[in-house]
């Protein structure tokens, strides 16, 4: 096959062939049938909490839609990922054009950033919430909740918009073959002809100040919410004020330590094989899409309701007792 191996400084390639595992080849079509079943999951389990989170009115609250919108995140980086990873499974030419590998590395990384940044946001709702549960209603407005949405947005395009733009700037000359499963940034720089230092620069440092700002800004927060919660006398309206922030912190801790993970093996294991670093690419993906719907979805307490109810509802059941009251909006939101 053309362009395994070629290497030519006359050559600037302007397509590519992503090859998913290049060590699986001769079994790649075994993992088309477990990355598709685990896509159908992802897709299904996160579409399925938005539903709960849209159609019950009394969750229109802003801890609830900021999930949703985590949620519907998940189900786009799935999207971004997992289809390409399935045709390169699937096909020997799973060939992709310059402008679209860059805009696929642009989509896979916003989305991650994105992801960190709804994150902040759900932070500082918890921090007004119960550092300041009696004015709640009038600080986290519907206003402020889509500008700072908003301003996530565009952080996340600052952050990953000069990697891009770098990555495009480049010859690409060693070979027109990505051997990963998406345009990954490192993937596809290794077949670059030129000097890339300032892209591992850039890289790096964009990473590393993204994180070491996000935990310092998670830190300040989460210490504040702790130190507001034991100073409620109340027992119980404190286990309630921290409750509300377990799920929260689980699916921080997720999302970061995959990521570090994925970030610390890449840089210190050399010798790992490439599968190797494309698994840990896949883990670092995908499972957050994984876990988020499960942890939402099994501790938070009023979406876990409303999805045991539209289970246990069938056509032919009648209501035989009156609902349950909703929760008072004078507790704790959230």
């Amino acid at each position: 096959m053309s362009g395994w191996s070629n290497v030519s400084s006359n050559t600037s390639y302007t397509s590519f062939l992503l090859v998913g595992f290049p060590g699986l080849q001769q079994h790649r079509a075994l993992l088309v049938l477990p990355f598709l079943i685990l896509y159908l999951l992802i897709v299904s389990a996160n579409a399925l909490v938005i539903h709960t989170v849209v159609a019950q009115r009394s969750l229109h609250q802003p801890m609830y839609l900021l999930i949703a919108l985590l949620l519907a995140v998940s189900i786009c980086a799935a999207t971004t990922v997992v289809p390409a990873m399935l045709l390169s499974f699937s096909t020997h030419f799973n060939r992709i054009s310059l402008a679209r590998c860059l805009i696929q590395m642009f989509c896979i990384y916003f989305l991650i950033v994105l992801d960190c940044n709804i994150l902040l946001v759900m932070a500082l709702d918890r921090y007004v919430a119960i550092c300041y549960p009696l004015r709640y209603p009038e600080i986290v407005t519907g206003q402020l909740l889509a500008g700072l949405v908003g301003v996530a947005a565009v952080r996340s395009t600052c952050i990953v918009a000069p990697v891009v733009i770098l990555a495009s700037r480049v010859r690409f000359c060693r070979s027109d073959v990505i051997y990963h499963f998406a345009c990954e940034h490192m993937a596809l720089m290794k077949l670059s002809c030129g000097d890339i230092s300032l892209n591992k620069t850039v890289g790096l440092a964009v990473r590393i100040f993204n994180r070491v700002l996000d935990m310092l800004l998670l830190g300040t927060s989460y210490s504040r919410i702790i130190h507001a919660a034991f100073r409620i006398s109340s027992g119980g309206a404190r286990a309630k004020a921290l409750n509300t922030c377990g799920s929260h912190l689980l699916v921080v801790f997720t999302v970061y330590s995959s990521t570090m993970s994925s970030s610390i093996v890449y840089r210190v294991a050399r010798t790992a094989s490439q599968d190797v670093h494309n698994l840990l690419s896949a883990f670092y993906l995908l499972l957050p899409c994984v876990v988020n719907p499960i942890i939402y979805g099994a501790r938070t307490k009023e979406i876990r309701q409303h999805l045991a109810t539209l289970f246990q509802r069938t056509p032919l059941q009648v209501p035989t007792e009156k609902p349950q009251s909703l929760p008072s909006h004078r507790e704790l939101p959230g």
